[in-house]
């Protein structure tokens, strides 16, 4: 699948078959996000990639949004360290993670972590270090074809696009 075709294909899955992700395919998932865009190349991102299942239950319920993350087969979690750009920084490599997923025919639900306030609680369940930001949790798997997907409308590009001025 070409960039622009994953890019543009790309949408939010919250039900995964529980066939797993090969370990090829994270790794090659999680290079595509360190080689994003990184302000004055900062790279402050650390990504914790969960299997167990135990674990993804409890991730699934300290999240707030994220419930499914218990269904998917793989969570990964950026967390950054603690800078000016963290967060622009790590929402460059979590997009990059969405698309490569895609690329390689696999479905993503981010889930934000930033400002949550069970965002310490998850830190120390993956024991994580002081000095790391939570910034997102990106539920990852073999997409469920046979659950309604959903694929909302997207506003059109001669409504959002604006030549000279806005």
């Amino acid at each position: 699948m070409d960039a622009f075709e994953a890019l543009t294909t790309r949408r939010s899955i919250r039900h995964f078959t529980s066939e797993p992700v090969p370990r090829d395919q994270i790794e090659k998932i999680i290079d595509a996000g360190r080689m994003a865009a990184s302000a004055c190349n900062e790279q402050p991102w650390e990504f914790v990639v969960v299997t167990d299942a135990a674990v993804r239950a409890q991730l699934a319920e300290l999240s707030i949004h994220g419930k499914f993350i218990a269904e998917s087969p793989v969570c990964v979690v950026v967390f950054s360290k603690t800078w000016d750009y963290f967060l622009e920084d790590c929402c460059a490599a979590t997009q990059n993670l969405l698309v490569a997923a895609r690329a390689l025919g696999l479905g993503t639900c981010w889930v934000a972590g930033d400002k949550k306030p069970t965002a310490p609680q998850i830190g120390s369940l993956l024991g994580v270090p002081e000095g790391f930001r939570l910034v997102s949790l990106i539920a990852l798997g073999h997409v469920d074809t046979t659950s309604r997907l959903r694929n909302p409308p997207k506003r059109a590009l001669d409504e959002v696009l604006h030549w000279e001025k806005f």
